[in-house]
Parts: structure tokens; C-alpha cells; sequence
């Protein structure tokens, strides 16, 4: 009998598309294609889990905060929650990632969140204080 294969739910929130091809490009070719670091670790550690054994990954794009929230609050009415959202920082005009992150977690505090940006708008502890600590 064979498993059922887990899929996650991931959600990626940017102004840019590019940036959404690029997480697409990275995530698809992984895992359709063994890299060699694949090859490495079957040299390492021996044989790896067939490619349908691992997770399948859902990719989804929002391309401003108002509308991830809007994806998130959908996803969770549906049964199909996001496991993580890739965030970036800066999205003019609305809000940025920071504000974003704090919707988000109102409504799914168990959303994995990375924090994605070229610039340093927030230090560390700015993001302590507008978030919380977390991990």
C-alpha cells in the first residue's frame, strides 16, 4: 500500500514577478530535478527516498499584503492552510512586509514566515518590537 504524499501550501508575497519565477524556478527545478547535491548525499549517505516519497509543494503568489491576508483567510476557510510565506519587506504602495507578517499572524499564528528583503528598512529589533519575538 502506498502513502499518501503531504503537500504544503506555500505562499509567496512580492511586488515583483520576477521574484515569484525565480522562487518558482528554484522550488520546481529542485524538485523535479536531482541536483548534484543529490547525487552527493546518495554518495554519502546512501540511498535517498524516491522523488514520490518527498512532500509535494504547493506554490501560490500574492503580489501585495491586502492580498496575501486575503489568501490566507480563504486558504483557512477551505480546509487548505499555508504551512509558509516567503515575505518580502518593501511592497509599495500598501503595506509593507512588516505590517503584512502582523495581519498574517492575526489571522494564522501558525504560518511559518521568512522574512525577504535587499534592504534594511527594519533592524532586528525593530521587527522584535512591531512582531514579538519569535523564532
Amino acid at each position: 500500500m502506498k502513502n499518501e504524499t503531504t503537500t504544503y501550501r506555500i505562499l509567496i508575497v512580492d511586488d515583483n514577478a520576477a521574484i515569484h519565477e525565480d522562487f518558482r524556478k528554484i522550488i520546481e527545478t529542485t524538485r523535479q530535478n536531482p541536483s548534484a547535491l543529490g547525487a552527493a548525499e546518495t554518495a554519502l549517505f546512501g540511498d535517498q527516498p524516491a522523488q514520490d516519497d518527498f512532500p509535494r509543494l504547493e506554490l501560490d503568489s500574492a503580489f501585495q499584503g491586502q492580498e496575501a491576508l486575503e489568501r490566507v483567510i480563504k486558504a483557512r476557510q477551505e480546509g487548505r492552510p499555508y504551512a509558509m510565506a516567503f515575505v518580502d519587506i518593501r511592497m509599495p504602495p500598501g503595506w509593507d512586509g512588516i505590517e503584512t507578517i502582523g495581519h498574517l499572524w492575526k489571522e494564522d499564528p501558525d504560518l511559518q514566515i521568512v522574512i525577504c528583503t535587499a534592504y534594511s528598512d527594519y533592524s532586528w529589533e525593530d521587527m522584535r518590537k512591531r512582531l514579538g519575538r519569535t523564532d
